[in-house]
Formats: structure tokens, C-alpha cells, sequence
């Protein structure tokens, strides 16, 4: 039997993972970590904090089963989300700016103003908005001295979270396609960084790190990962993608964690939408040339019913939330939309925030968590039809995975909504397992098309809803989308 193992960095918690060469979990271990929340528009994570978590869980997995036994070990993040630190001694400079985090809205509007870089942007396939890293960066330039001392002292790095824990793991500044690719600062054609954009916002090259392929060799670790080699880094949705084998052009994923975020594999050919989605890299093997993608991202899914729970305090666990939402056959005419920090695809309306519409006299708490519920499903959709009508097919079933499946309720909703099948995989960490199993097929020089022995399909949900039920729910969704925009 041979073992490989992954470093999953999440939103929320750090993990890491060892599977055997079935793709079954042989041990686990997870920590949560702060959510620094200073304003309504600023979400920061402690990059020693995220470091540490990451220790612990490889520390605790070392206890229960010796590193040593791994072949390799494969590393997917949190993308997008951005920290500085000292080249020379590794120390963050300030807490790292999320995903989630809007407060660069400002710089994005100003961005948006320079009309000698529009065109330079489109070769990023990414709109300029505060999600990407670009504008992470610059507002760490413009408000953080120790950031502006370590660039005046050519001392400075920016990264992406693979980035800063390879730097932690293995003292290279580096990171790979699939991550460079989601801070509006790569060329996909070239996976250069762009150096009109970067030496016009007066970004220091040499700040950024060196963008390898997903599957490579990154180095080792003497320490805590016994020398076992680091041979895959992918962000986590493309990651997801291929833990849930979509290596052919129109394989289709749904994801559902903290946000939603639905992939499509187009292959070698870079498809820019006209649907509100985004291109972006699949992954890109040393050697080969990179497979792309088309990706539709919603900022709040599972966060919302974390919203529930600990804002409304309406459940103590987020498990209870199905439970609740049975307790009404339907949602009553309430809807949501969960546009805490604006609508992402393929709306793109930093403006929106969230609404709570179709209440009565007769709406209660069963109706707002179902409602919840059902805004992710919807939200799905909106990414899926976006996605039908830039590559111009109609996709038969969607693959699914992340936390959120386990609830029987919103899959089952999802399939009616999509009006299409909805396939989960008996393992549910399809992330780790993506990255993980990366890293065992390079370093073993398998074919990729070897990611199928992983998996095994666990449960499937069909369409049970008529036609005209559907599209009510639908039309009295895209009222309540209507509600939440232009809000600020």
C-alpha cells in the first residue's frame, strides 16, 4: 500500500490529510482559526495563526501515522486571499487581507479608471473587483509602513496562502498557475506576470513569487514533513475540479463550502465569458502545456448558515439547519440573498448587499433557514446556465462536493432547481483529495487519467419538481436578486 498526503488550507480551518492509493482516508486532523472581522467591509486572517494551524495538524497526523511513509504530499488554499512578509525573515508584515474582503473597493474604481491597462486586464480573464489580489496588494502598499519599508529595503514578498506556506516549508518564494491566475496579475496565455500592469501600479517584481505548474516539484521539508516531497499545488476549487476527475473539456463541479464555486474544463483553449463568469487555470503539469477553465463564483453559501447560527443565534450547530428547514413544507414566499460583500458571478455588483424578502405575518425561523438553503441552490444554477451559454452545451448531470452535501434537503433542491442529475462521490474531501492525488501521480509518473481510480460515485438525486413550480421559484429569485442590488 502506498500513502500520499495533502495540506488543506480553508477559509475557515487548516487540515491536513493521508490517503492511500484507493483514495480512502487513513488519518485527518483539523483546526480552526480566528476570523478577524474589524469593520463591516474587512475580513483578516493571522498568517503565524494559519502557519501554526497547519504545524499542528501535520504534528498530530505524524503521532498517529509517520510522515515518512508518504510518496508525496500535495498542498490546496484558500485563493486569492493576500499577505506580506520579509523576505529575510519570514515575518508577516500585517494580517492577511481574504477573499471575502471588500475595503479596496476605492482602488478597483480607480483601477477601472486607467484606460491604458483595460486591455492588458482582459488577458487575466478576471474583471477587476476586491475578490483578486491585485488590489489586496496595493492596499497594503499604500497603508502599511512595514510593507513600505520591506519594499524600500528590497526585502518585501507578496503571496497567496500556497505561497506563504511553501515559503514556511521549504524557504522558496513560489507559487503555481492556478493561484497566480486569480490575482488579475498573470497572462493566461504567456502565465507571465504582467509586467506593463505591475511596473505601472509600481508593484516590485521581485516582491511576487515565481509561478510554477501545479504538478511540480516545490522541494521538501526536513522538519515536519521528514524530506516527503511537496509535488502539487492547486487552489482549492481547481483542486476540487480535479479530485472530482474533470480532465476533459466540459466536465462540470459544483463546490459548496463557505462560497460556491461551480468549474467548467475547457481544455487547452481559453474561453472568455459573456455570461459574467470567469477564464482561469485548471491546472498545468511540468512539461505539458495548461488546461483551462471557466469558473462561476458565489461569495456566500455556507457562510450563510454560519450567519444563522451565530449572528441570528436562530441554531446552535450548523448540522441543525436541515432540520429546521423541514419543519415547513416550503419556504413560504420568503427568500434570501446572501450578498453580505456584494454579488459575485455573474451579477458583479459590488453594490449589493443582503436581503430577506416575502415575509408575512405567517414567516418564521423553518422559512429563513430554508430560504438559506435555497439561495445557494439558486445561486448555483445562475452559474450553471451562465456556464451552458458560453461554451454552448447543456449539461446532463453536476458533479458535487464540500461540506454542504450532506444536507439531503439542499441537494435534492439543487436538482430540482438545475433540473438536471446531482452526483456526489463517497469521499467528501474531494479537495484534499484532488491535491493530494496530484502530487502521487506526478511523482510516480502516472497518467492523470489515473484520478478515476480514486473515486467512487456515492449518491445521486434526480429532478422531482414540474416544470411550472420551477420556474415561480425562479421568477420570484430573480425579484429578490433584483432587491439586493445597487443597495451602497
Amino acid at each position: 500500500m502506498k500513502y500520499f498526503g495533502c495540506i488543506d488550507q480553508g477559509t475557515t480551518s487548516s487540515r491536513f490529510i493521508v490517503f492511500n492509493d484507493k483514495g480512502q482516508i487513513v488519518a485527518s486532523q483539523q483546526q480552526e482559526f480566528t476570523q478577524y472581522l474589524p469593520n463591516e467591509v474587512s475580513v483578516e486572517h493571522d498568517p503565524i495563526e494559519i502557519w501554526d494551524s497547519v504545524k499542528n495538524c501535520i504534528s498530530k497526523i505524524d503521532d498517529e501515522f509517520s510522515i515518512n511513509q508518504l510518496d508525496s504530499i500535495g498542498i490546496t488554499n484558500q485563493r486569492e486571499t493576500t499577505l506580506a512578509w520579509r523576505k529575510s525573515t519570514g515575518m508577516p508584515l500585517h494580517n492577511a487581507l481574504v477573499w471575502q474582503d471588500t475595503r479596496t473597493q476605492d482602488i478597483c474604481d480607480e483601477i477601472k479608471q486607467i484606460e491604458e491597462l483595460s486591455v492588458e486586464f482582459i488577458k487575466t480573464g478576471l474583471p477587476i473587483a476586491t475578490y483578486f489580489s491585485l488590489s489586496k496588494i496595493l492596499w497594503l502598499l499604500r497603508n502599511v509602513d512595514e510593507v513600505n519599508k520591506a519594499k524600500l529595503d528590497n526585502d518585501l514578498c507578496f503571496g497567496t496562502i500556497d505561497s506563504w506556506l511553501l515559503y514556511k516549508l521549504t524557504g522558496n518564494h513560489v507559487t503555481d498557475v492556478t493561484n497566480a491566475s486569480r490575482t488579475l496579475l498573470m497572462d493566461l496565455h504567456t502565465l507571465n506576470w504582467m509586467e506593463d500592469v505591475i511596473n505601472r501600479l509600481d508593484i516590485p517584481l521581485d516582491s511576487l513569487p515565481s509561478i510554477k505548474p501545479s504538478m511540480f516539484n516545490y522541494g521538501t521539508n526536513e522538519g515536519i514533513l521528514k524530506n516527503v516531497p511537496i509535488t502539487a499545488v492547486l487552489g482549492d476549487q481547481q483542486a476540487s475540479l480535479f479530485g472530482q476527475n474533470c480532465i476533459a473539456s466540459g466536465d462540470v463541479k459544483n463546490t459548496y463550502g463557505t462560497g460556491c464555486f461551480a468549474l467548467t474544463n475547457t481544455g487547452s483553449e481559453i474561453v472568455h465569458s459573456n455570461n459574467g463568469l470567469l477564464s482561469t487555470v485548471a491546472y498545468q503539469k511540468d512539461g505539458e502545456k495548461p488546461q483551462y477553465a471557466i469558473e462561476g463564483s458565489v461569495s456566500i453559501a455556507g457562510a450563510a448558515v454560519q450567519w444563522l447560527r451565530d449572528n441570528l443565534n436562530i441554531i446552535k450547530v450548523s448540522s441543525e439547519v436541515e432540520a429546521l428547514a423541514m419543519a415547513e413544507k416550503d419556504n413560504g414566499d420568503v427568500y434570501f440573498v446572501p450578498a453580505f460583500s456584494g454579488l459575485f458571478s455573474p451579477h458583479w455588483d459590488e453594490t449589493a448587499r443582503g436581503v430577506l424578502v416575502g415575509l408575512s405575518r405567517f414567516s418564521n425561523k423553518s422559512h429563513i433557514a430554508r430560504a438559506v438553503l435555497e439561495s445557494v441552490a439558486y445561486q448555483s444554477n445562475e452559474l450553471l446556465e451562465s456556464m451552458e451559454k458560453d461554451i454552448g452545451i447543456t449539461f446532463e448531470s453536476v458533479n458535487v462536493d464540500g461540506g454542504m452535501v450532506v444536507n439531503n434537503l439542499l441537494m435534492q433542491f439543487q436538482s430540482d432547481i438545475f433540473n438536471k442529475k446531482v452526483i456526489s462521490q463517497e469521499i467528501n474531501e474531494i479537495t484534499a483529495l484532488g491535491a493530494g492525488a496530484a502530487s502521487f501521480l506526478f511523482i510516480n509518473n502516472l497518467p492523470l487519467e489515473n484520478m478515476n481510480l480514486f473515486i467512487t460515485q456515492s449518491k445521486t438525486w434526480n429532478p422531482n419538481i414540474d416544470s411550472k413550480q420551477r420556474e415561480q421559484y425562479l421568477n420570484k429569485w430573480n425579484k429578490a436578486i433584483n432587491k439586493s442590488k445597487q443597495w451602497k
